[in-house]
C-alpha cells in the first residue's frame, strides 16, 4: 500500500508540476499579452498548480522518508523526515523545489498576463520540474556519465512539461463554451495550434533523444530483447505504445485537423470541427497522464541495467 501511495504522490506532483511550466511556457509562446487574459484564466489555473505541487511535495518527502526508514507513514517520522532532508541530495533537490514553487506562485499572482512575471513562473517552475530528476534512476551514478544521464534526465522532464501545458492549454481553448466563441477567439484558436507546431517539433525532438540516451543508461543494448519478460520492461513498452499514439494523434492535429479548422473558420461553420480537435486533443491528453503515470511507477523499480 506504502508503494501504491509513493507511486499515486509521485504520479500527482509530475502532473501539478508539468502543468505548472508547461501552461505558463504556452502563455508566453503561443498568446500575445492581452489574450493571456482574455482567452482563459490564466492566473488561477497557474496558482491551483503551484499550490497542489506544495501539498503532493510535502506528502512525497514525508512517504519517500518512511519507506527508506522502513516505518508507518503516519504517524509523521520526524526523525526519519528530517534525516532524509538534511543528510541527503534528495533533500537539497526537494528544498530547492519549494522555494522555487514558492517562487513561481509569487510571479504568477504578480503577472496578469505580463510577460517579465511569467517568465519568471516559467523559469521557477522549470527548476522545481527539474529537482525531480534528482528523485530518480538520474541521480544514482555520481560518475562523469552519470551527469550526462541526469541532464538528460531533466531535458526529458522539461521537455514533456513543455507537451502538456500545451495540451492544457488548447484544450482551454478549444473547450471554451459556444456562446463565447467569436471570430477573435476562432482566430487565436487557430494561430495557437498552428503556432504550436514548430515548438512542438522541437519538444518531440527533445523527448526522443534524451528518452534515447535514459534508455541506453537504464535498459542497455543488451536487454532490449528480453524487455517483455520484466515488469519493469512491460511498463516501459507501454510508455513507448502511448508515446507513439501521441505522435499519431499530434501529426493528425497538424496536417488534418487545424487545416480543417481553419477552413471552417473562413467557411463560418466551425462546430463539427472544432468538436473533432476537443476530441483529438482530449485523447492525446488522456495520453500524456497516462504516460506521467507510468514514469512514476517506473521511478519504483529497478531497471535491468542495474541488475547486470
Amino acid at each position: 500500500m506504502d508503494d501504491w501511495s509513493l507511486i499515486g504522490v509521485r504520479f500527482a506532483l509530475y502532473l501539478t508540476l508539468a502543468a505548472l511550466f508547461g501552461l505558463t511556457a504556452f502563455s508566453l509562446y503561443g498568446l500575445r499579452e492581452r489574450e493571456r487574459v482574455a482567452a482563459f484564466a490564466l492566473r488561477p489555473w497557474l496558482i491551483a498548480s503551484a499550490a497542489l505541487s506544495l501539498l503532493f511535495s510535502a506528502a512525497w518527502v514525508v512517504l519517500m522518508a518512511s519507506s527508506m526508514a522502513g516505518t508507518p507513514a503516519w504517524p509523521i517520522d520526524r526523525d526519519a523526515v528530517g534525516a532524509l532532508l538534511t543528510g541527503s541530495s534528495i533533500g537539497l533537490a526537494w528544498k530547492v523545489r519549494m522555494v522555487a514553487i514558492v517562487a513561481a506562485a509569487v510571479a504568477a499572482m504578480l503577472a496578469a498576463g505580463r510577460s517579465f512575471w511569467l517568465l519568471g513562473a516559467a523559469l521557477c517552475s522549470a527548476i522545481a520540474l527539474g529537482t525531480l530528476a534528482w528523485t530518480g534512476h538520474g541521480a544514482m551514478d555520481e560518475s562523469a556519465i552519470g551527469w550526462v544521464h541526469l541532464a538528460a534526465d531533466i531535458l526529458h522532464l522539461i521537455a514533456s512539461g513543455a507537451w502538456v501545458g500545451a495540451l492544457l492549454g488548447l484544450l482551454l481553448l478549444v473547450s471554451r463554451p459556444a456562446t463565447r466563441v467569436d471570430a477573435a477567439h476562432l482566430g487565436l484558436t487557430h494561430r495557437a495550434l498552428h503556432g504550436f507546431g514548430t515548438v512542438g517539433t522541437i519538444v518531440v525532438a527533445t523527448i526522443v533523444v534524451s528518452g534515447l540516451v535514459n534508455g541506453w543508461m537504464l535498459v542497455g543494448i543488451g536487454n532490449i530483447a528480453s524487455l517483455g519478460a520484466t515488469l519493469y520492461g512491460q511498463l516501459l513498452l507501454a510508455k513507448l505504445a502511448l508515446f507513439a499514439a501521441m505522435l499519431g494523434l499530434a501529426s493528425l492535429n497538424r496536417f488534418r485537423l487545424t487545416p480543417a479548422f481553419e477552413r471552417s473558420i473562413v467557411a463560418s461553420d466551425h462546430g463539427s470541427a472544432l468538436g473533432t480537435l476537443r476530441a483529438s486533443l482530449a485523447i492525446e491528453t488522456a495520453c500524456v497522464v497516462a504516460v506521467l503515470g507510468l514514469v512514476a511507477w517506473l521511478g519504483t523499480l529497478a531497471p535491468p541495467a542495474s541488475t547486470m
